[in-house]
């Protein structure tokens, strides 16, 4: 980590650069490296908001974030970059000089510090928490992730999961902070706030605070917009890479230069692989994963025109929360730009997760503010997660899956929602290793076909309220 007083030079430094750049249009940039280190940050108006972002994003420079009101982006460029972007017809301004960012404000936290918090936390609420290495980096350091339940040891297979991550980003150091938050106000709050308690006794929620541990330390070792992981020299974006919808609209760069490299081959990267793993292993029904800047509320798909099978379920719920923060709602496509090989996507595929990315804090604070506005940040975004712990317990069925009393075998769920008179495929789930199932749903009646090789198919037909959640357990022969 950079000292306070070798800030300093970086500053002169940056001073000078920011000085020189306000003229920068007014230069000839053919003599510059169009894959130089990118050290301008800047601004540009955005016209035709869609249009222009797709122009931007087409040439696979590094978006920071947006502001979706005022139509403007912010980028992270080199001189030939900029140049670019003048030449397209952008009104482009130098607003900062990554010079000027030695390193994010001291108060944020390192792995290691964060690794400190929650083995404390574990020693302070033994019977409530319980923090486990979800697997290592590319240079071997170490995942953690954090369980906060009642009677911490029982893996209950009725207990649904809900898993809050944070930073596949390394630059992004807010998002740790709000996992944190979740994870303090959790605790303090059990066995005084009834609702908190009746979310720690009746769930089981994970707390991944810091994913992308080697992208942070060169973050804290002088490279502040650090992106990527740090697969040799270039990185990887572990957010563009991920196996569905890999490289499939554009939504990602094959460039090792670009900051949304999606790497050599889908899952590709060890952080990518343990976040897999982690997912299968607990089957979250919610996920919330924090990103920042540009008060952004996300749900799939990423790829323009696409929209989740369960559209109906996931949309209301991520503009419920968009405007429960006063945060944008929408799709990537609808809110920034096509994005292949997120995590997001992925897990929705894969395991019928209903998952959201939450883009923290405006423009005007960037991805590394004074520590002064985290705790507004985290209090803004607590309406967020303590939603989707109280639609646990909305609309939905879940129960467990038997044969002989044992659930030692695979098995899916396809579900047929009625319409009028018919009964229309709605969606597959795949049944977990415990037996379980959970499945958010919304009100209706619906047609359950439990499936499992060499078995007979097993149907049942359930109704949903508004209320509450189903129980319904199934018998296989």
């Amino acid at each position: 980590m950079l000292s306070k007083n070798s800030f300093l030079p970086f500053l002169i430094k940056g001073l000078l650069i920011l000085a020189s750049s306000t003229s920068v249009a007014h230069q000839s940039f053919k003599g510059f490296d169009f894959q130089a280190p990118s050290n301008l940050y800047v601004r540009i108006q955005l016209q035709d908001y869609f249009k222009d972002m797709s122009r931007v994003n087409n040439l696979h420079f590094d978006i920071a974030g947006v502001d979706i009101h005022n139509r403007t982006a912010d980028l992270i460029v080199n001189e030939a970059q900029f140049h670019v972007l003048r030449d397209m017809g952008f009104d482009a301004t130098v607003t900062m000089t990554n010079f000027l960012m030695a390193a994010p404000d001291a108060n944020y936290k390192t792995s290691d510090e964060i690794f400190q918090i929650l083995q404390a936390t574990q020693q302070k609420y033994p019977t409530l928490t319980q923090v486990t290495e979800v697997g290592k980096t590319l240079r071997g350091k170490p995942i953690y992730a954090i369980k906060i339940s009642e009677n911490i040891q029982v893996n209950d297979p009725r207990k649904p999961a809900v898993l809050f991550n944070a930073m596949h980003h390394a630059r992004e150091v807010m998002g740790p902070e709000v996992a944190l938050d979740i994870l303090e106000y959790l605790l303090s709050n059990y066995g005084r706030d009834p609702e908190v308690t009746q979310w720690v006794s009746k769930n089981q929620i994970w707390i991944m605070p810091m994913f992308n541990v080697d992208g942070n330390n060169l973050v804290w070792n002088g490279q502040p917009m650090w992106r990527k992981n740090a697969r040799e020299n270039y990185g990887v974006d572990l957010n563009r890479n991920y196996p569905y919808g890999w490289g499939s609209c554009n939504g990602s760069s094959g460039s090792k230069s670009a900051q949304d490299y999606r790497g050599e081959a889908p899952g590709s990267e060890p952080e990518t692989q343990v976040m897999m793993n982690f997912v299968k292993t607990i089957r979250p029904v919610f996920d919330i994963s924090y990103h920042s800047y540009s008060e952004l509320v996300l749900y799939p798909e990423g790829c323009k025109g696409k929209r989740s099978q369960i559209a109906d379920v996931i949309e209301p719920l991520g503009q419920a929360i968009g405007k429960a923060l006063n945060y944008t709602s929408g799709t990537p496509w609808e809110t920034l730009y096509s994005a292949d090989g997120g995590d997001i996507d992925w897990m929705h595929a894969e395991y019928s997760v209903r998952p959201i990315v939450i883009e923290l804090n405006s423009s005007a604070q960037g991805f590394q503010p004074n520590y002064s506005v985290r705790q507004a940040t985290v209090e803004r975004n607590r309406p967020a997660w303590q939603m989707l712990l109280r639609r646990l317990d909305g609309p939905g069925v879940s129960g467990l899956v038997t044969r002989k009393g044992n659930t030692d075998f695979s098995f899916s769920v396809k579900v047929q929602r009625r319409n009028g008179f018919l009964m229309e495929d709605y969606m597959t789930y795949k049944g977990q290793s415990n037996g379980a199932y959970h499945l958010i749903l919304n009100e209706g009646t619906y047609r359950l076909i439990f499936s499992s090789s060499g078995l007979v198919d097993k149907e049942v037909t359930v109704t949903v309220d508004a209320n509450q959640r189903v129980i319904q357990d199934v018998e296989m022969e």
